[in-house]
């Protein structure tokens, strides 16, 4: 636990100059005009100006961007913790372990993929309370299970090697990721209880519409996916949406389950615009954007409801990662030429 007085009166207000930074959808559909050496010059008027500049000299094309990208937002994010102090710092922190399970689930793939150590390295976001040495002692492994012993000591040490007999048994990742996944998100809710008024509400709120929407997420995934698979052993508790039971059931009834987040007051009287996303998605993936889409519309609901508290630093975290992830798209979607119109789809604009 962080000491000394909480202040999240500061730290609003520096969210708030940050949060006026961020991209515009208009210029989301200015980039997917744009070729990877065009997107880096567009970014290097922006405050990716720096990332751009240290970068430019060892990386160019999608290779720059990706580096820029995911530099920025370690320091965004590093930023957010070094503003904080109490309380609020030990809720941001423990958000931010969500970058932990990236950087573990990123690095798992790399291995399994036989993916080169440099390329996986691209992709990973240092931020979170994995540090840089063992990250690259991760990136130095060649097997999964020698992956998991280097993770001994942390928070995800005991659920993946309990997964990975489940791993080995059936070839795919999907124990090992869901194990991360749940691990922290059960996590996030240690010690809070379930206050009725005030800032934490509104976190305890927020963190609950996450664990809702990852559940409805891997409730589709897997209605989709057709695999035999138990629906109840990738439930995550600590939501208000689903019952272990009511997931099992909804899991091979899509409109059903849209129905059922209508239905709920607490985001059927909130997330209109976002239901009638969720209706009209015609894939997994438009699915997924949607939920996403709906997850920072709640989380701009609640820190407009209570403008002190911690919903607008997470406000700002998913629309900060919905710029990166944006960009990325695009980036990489004019890299293997993708249309327009098939870019457009890979985003997620409000």
């Amino acid at each position: 636990m962080s000491t000394g007085a909480s202040n999240p009166e500061y730290v609003n207000a520096r969210v708030r100059a940050r949060r006026a930074s961020l991209f515009a959808d208009e210029d989301y559909r200015k980039l997917i005009r744009m070729g990877p050496s065009e997107i880096a010059r567009f970014m290097e008027e922006t405050e990716y100006e720096r990332e751009i500049n240290a970068l430019g000299t060892r990386f160019s094309g999608v290779d720059l961007i990706e580096y820029a990208l995911n530099r920025n937002l370690a320091k965004n994010f590093g930023d957010l913790l070094d503003w904080s102090q109490g309380r609020i710092y030990d809720l941001i922190a423990r958000y931010l372990r969500k970058f932990d399970v990236w950087n573990v689930k990123t690095i798992i793939r790399g291995i399994y993929t036989d993916t080169p150590a440099e390329e996986i390295g691209t992709d990973l976001i240092r931020v979170g309370e994995i540090d840089d040495p063992t990250l690259d002692r991760l990136l130095e492994v060649d097997e999964i299970e020698d992956a998991i012993e280097v993770l001994s000591g942390t928070l995800f040490y005991e659920p993946l090697a309990e997964a990975y007999e489940e791993y080995e048994e059936t070839g795919v990742l999907v124990p090992l990721e869901n194990a991360l996944d749940r691990e922290f998100y059960e996590h996030l809710l240690d010690d809070l209880g379930r206050p009725q008024e005030g800032p934490e509400a509104m976190y305890v709120e927020f963190l609950q519409a996450e664990i809702d929407f990852r559940n409805a997420r891997n409730a589709l995934r897997l209605s989709r996916s057709g695999a035999d698979l138990d629906p109840a052993a990738y439930y995550i508790d600590g939501g208000v949406l689903f019952t272990q039971s009511e997931l099992s059931r909804l899991v091979n009834d899509y409109d059903q389950l849209v129905d059922h987040i209508a239905d709920n007051r607490r985001y059927g009287d909130r997330l209109s615009g976002a239901l009638t996303r969720l209706r009209d998605a015609d894939s997994l993936i438009a699915f997924e954007h949607a939920l996403d889409a709906a997850l920072l519309e709640y989380a701009d609901k609640l820190s407009s409801i209570y403008p002190v508290s911690i919903s607008a630093v997470f406000s700002f975290i998913l629309a900060k990662e919905r710029e990166v992830d944006n960009i990325r798209a695009i980036a990489r979607g004019r890299e293997v030429g993708l249309s327009e119109n098939e870019i457009e789809d890979e985003l997620v604009i409000l």
